[in-house]
């Protein structure tokens, strides 16, 4: 019988960590993504896999230098903002998922 309620709790606790294991990882995505703050536009944009693909094209567009964007200056950094605003995702053609 003892060997029943062993087995029983350590399926129990391996299914609560499988259950648990993507909230995790999505809090974990959440915390490493990076916030900026849009002067002109009054509101912020979290940095995440989209906005990255727009700044690439942002970047081809403008025929500049494939920096990280926390390396531009801030008036480049408002510049993409602005450009942002008028290039939604569908837009750019960006995969939301």
């Amino acid at each position: 019988m003892s060997r029943f309620w062993n087995t029983t709790l350590l399926t129990a606790a391996l299914m609560t960590s499988l259950a648990l294991a993507p909230i995790a990882m999505q809090a974990a995505d959440q915390k490493n993504a990076r916030t900026y703050h849009d002067k002109q536009h009054n509101d912020d944009h979290q940095w995440n896999n989209h906005e990255d693909q727009a700044y690439r094209v942002w970047v081809k567009e403008n025929h500049r230098k494939s920096t990280s964007f926390v390396k531009l200056r801030e008036n480049d950094q408002q510049a993409y903002w602005g450009w942002r605003h008028e290039h939604s995702d569908a837009l750019l053609n960006i995969n939301i998922r």
